[in-house]
């Protein structure tokens, strides 16, 4: 087997779940399965869009982000069902515990992706028959489809599970790159998104293989430093590890929310501040960590979009304080129009455990309202014969559901 093993080199998988939403539905009601099924949002609120869809819509011309409406009138026996977090959660760690039965080397990614680093896994067999082993257990075992893309780094193996979809296994080496890497469309490039894609053809940039010849200064000035980054890709450079601590990285923590009907009620626009507070002091709470800036987003009803933030001299981590911040931000920022989706981001993150906050007697007892420990500090005190000033952290419910699952489910892989 050492053969298909390079001394120098790297073998990397990409495991990526064919329409992971839907399959799951399918696995659990097989009289699903070879059905239009599309997994949408509330039907009776504008939310209501195409989160995933089966193969079988999609031929039809059903997409992901189309709203029902749209849908229903290209497959009008579409079966649409809402979607069940609990669900997906579950499948998404049993794929993850079968992959790491290969190797600990595993990085998911999202839900329904991850890499695999197999170099060291010769014993095992071929890449390939690792990769069928790996697509075969999920099927067989979870009954869902998955494809999965082999090559020598990450973005290449990621490009590679693209190609053949669904349960495909594809194969993408370096001397491959001239003939089914380089024709690609820009857009279908990992890492290019419409706004990328549109810069880079104003510079007759249209397919990935004119990446490779393009001036990297020109690259870098449209796109900063991504721009050096696109073309080292596409000549099939990805140095980044598989790094399966990557899933505790992360810059800012944010929720938003779409209004069921535009408005400028006070009342409604608070109570959604609230509520939008409540969901980020809880995912901090859930990961451990206090902010310094926050974010707060304006969508109008023109589809006119804004952003605004703060940062703080001190760290922040409570409901309270988000909604004060947030509060004020709006308030300031706001120009009375019509308001459509509202935002609140936390950013500039710190693990509490790295926070040393000295409690004095004008923030202390701010500070046991907003961490709701004072019935902890008073056992410790009964306990100890003095209070402590320690903070506690919160254990948070392990099945809180918000709107930003894709992130928050790693915590459970972790676990």
């Amino acid at each position: 087997m050492s053969k298909w093993y390079p001394k120098k080199g790297r073998v990397i998988l990409h495991v990526d779940m064919n329409s992971f939403y839907a399959s799951v539905e399918a696995a659990y009601q097989p009289d699903l399965k070879g059905k239009p099924l599309a997994i949408a949002g509330n039907p009776e609120e504008r939310k209501g869009i195409i989160v995933t869809s089966s193969y079988e819509a999609r031929a039809k011309g059903v997409k992901t982000t189309m709203t029902l409406g749209q849908a229903k009138r290209l497959c009008p026996e579409l079966i649409v069902l809402r979607p069940n977090f609990d669900r997906y959660r579950q499948a998404s760690k049993e794929i993850f515990t079968i992959m790491s039965d290969i190797t600990a080397l595993v990085q998911p990614i999202s839900i329904d992706e991850g890499y695999l680093d197999i170099t060291d896994c010769s014993e095992l067999g071929s890449p390939l028959q690792i990769a069928k082993q790996i697509q075969s257990r999920i099927k067989n075992e979870l009954a869902l489809p998955c494809s999965i893309g082999i090559a020598p780094n990450k973005f290449l193996a990621k490009m590679a599970s693209d190609m053949k979809k669904p349960m495909g296994i594809t194969v993408l080496r370096k001397r491959d790159l001239p003939t089914k890497l380089w024709p690609l469309d820009i857009r279908e490039m990992y890492g290019v998104g419409e706004k990328t894609a549109e810069k880079l053809n104003q510079i007759n940039i249209f397919k990935i293989g004119d990446l490779i010849g393009a001036n990297v200064y020109q690259l870098k000035r449209i796109l900063g430093i991504n721009g050096e980054r696109l073309q080292q890709r596409a000549n099939g450079i990805d140095p980044s590890p598989v790094d399966p601590n990557a899933v505790n990285e992360f810059k800012s923590i944010g929720n938003s929310e779409t209004l069921s009907e535009d408005t400028t009620d006070d009342t409604t626009i608070t109570a959604l501040l609230r509520k939008l507070s409540r969901k980020v002091s809880a995912r901090l709470a859930r990961k451990e960590v206090a902010a310094q800036t926050l974010q707060i987003m304006i969508r109008y009803s023109n589809w006119k979009t804004i952003t605004r933030s703060v940062t703080k001299t001190s760290y922040f981590s409570s409901e309270e304080a988000i909604f004060n911040i947030a509060n004020d931000l709006f308030e300031t920022n706001w120009n009375g129009e019509p308001i459509r989706l509202l935002g609140i981001t936390a950013q500039g993150l710190i693990e509490k455990g790295e926070i040393v906050e000295q409690l004095n007697l004008f923030n202390y007892q701010e500070q046991l309202e907003n961490e709701a420990i004072q019935k902890v500090i008073e056992q410790l005190s009964d306990k100890y014969g003095k209070n402590p000033f320690q903070t506690v952290k919160k254990e948070m419910d392990h099945h809180m559901l918000t709107t930003s699952f894709q992130k928050d489910f790693l915590d459970d892989f972790k676990e």
